[in-house]
């Protein structure tokens, strides 16, 4: 009996390959593309019946895929691929990402009410400020916060936001538990927030533009986490630079890495987490941890964890 053949695009720890070919079902074949010369890895991924990982479109050709029963997706983001067509069913790693990038968020939005950042330089020059810094500290506590997007990451901010007892809103187009649900109703909502929190996937594309971005009060600070496109990153700069806003956290931007010339290094009250808001101890052997359950589901008929439409882009 043929053996199912797994093709393993993604890069995977020494750990996180032992664990997954530890527990691989007996009767599947597992072949990593960096065990391959370059020239053998997408005929390989052609004869696959499974694929974790996200490979560049570029190998994504009509006929790319025809063999696959199954996609795995290793990220929570699925929007690169919102254009293909693909008849197998699949799947991102739900919410393995949720809690470090809520986490990312909050500690974001901690650090620039506490003036974290400029403690840390000032300490490496050794200046001592004390004093005067203290009537400029800020509270998270009991801020009023708009939440963009409903998903895993979204809830995760939610809640962890709830031990600062801080009133949360939620803008979903399709939940009807969000409580706003289109960018009039947010536009109107923006004037009494003190924070907003960028969950979107990448096809919501330029979501946060130059209106809403002029709707939001002075002292308000935005945070991202979605995907760097959602944000008009061009109004966004013009409203830190003019001083229209309290501040930033961004660990996703329009471009990354982040151009060296970009005004978002140097501006004030700007925290860049490099889009490290994912990471967390064995992130490979979580991905893996996903990808075996659904073989599990796979091989057994049962429904599939975590699936996503591409073309709706999540």
């Amino acid at each position: 009996m043929r053996k199912m053949q797994l093709f393993v695009y993604s890069s995977l720890s020494d750990s996180a390959r032992a664990y997954l070919l530890g527990q691989l079902p007996a009767n599947v074949q597992a072949t990593f593309r960096h065990d391959l010369p370059d020239a053998e890895q997408r005929p390989a991924l052609q004869k696959a019946d499974v694929l974790l990982g996200n490979p560049p479109l570029e190998w994504l050709a009509e006929d790319a895929l025809v063999n696959i029963q199954f996609w795995q997706i290793d990220s929570a983001g699925v929007d690169r691929y919102q254009h293909l067509r693909v008849s197998a069913p699949v799947a991102n790693v739900g919410d393995l990402f949720a809690w470090p990038c809520a986490e990312t968020m909050v500690a974001g939005l901690l650090a620039l009410y506490r003036y974290v950042p400029e403690l840390a330089v000032w300490q490496t020059q050794h200046h001592w400020v004390g004093a005067p810094l203290r009537n400029r500290m800020g509270l998270l506590r009991e801020k009023r916060v708009i939440i963009l997007g409903s998903g895993t990451i979204g809830q995760a901010v939610a809640q962890q936001l709830s031990g600062f007892q801080c009133a949360v809103r939620f803008l979903a187009r399709t939940d009807p538990q969000a409580q706003l649900h289109s960018k009039e109703e947010l536009r109107a909502a923006l004037p009494d927030t003190d924070i907003v929190v960028n969950c979107l996937p990448g096809s919501a594309d330029n979501f946060f533009s130059a209106d809403l971005i002029a709707a939001m009060p002075p002292h308000s600070i935005y945070a991202s986490v979605g995907r760097g496109n959602t944000t008009d990153e061009v109004a966004l700069i013009a409203a830190l630079q003019a001083g229209r806003l309290g501040g930033a956290v961004l660990d996703v931007t329009m471009q990354e890495p982040l151009p060296t010339d970009s005004p978002l290094w140097t501006l004030p009250r700007v925290l860049l987490t490099q889009h490290s808001g994912g990471g967390q101890p064995g992130e490979d052997e979580g991905k893996v941890a996903v990808l075996l359950r659904n073989l599990h589901h796979l091989l057994q008929q049962e429904p599939l964890e975590n699936l996503v439409e591409l073309g709706r882009g999540y």
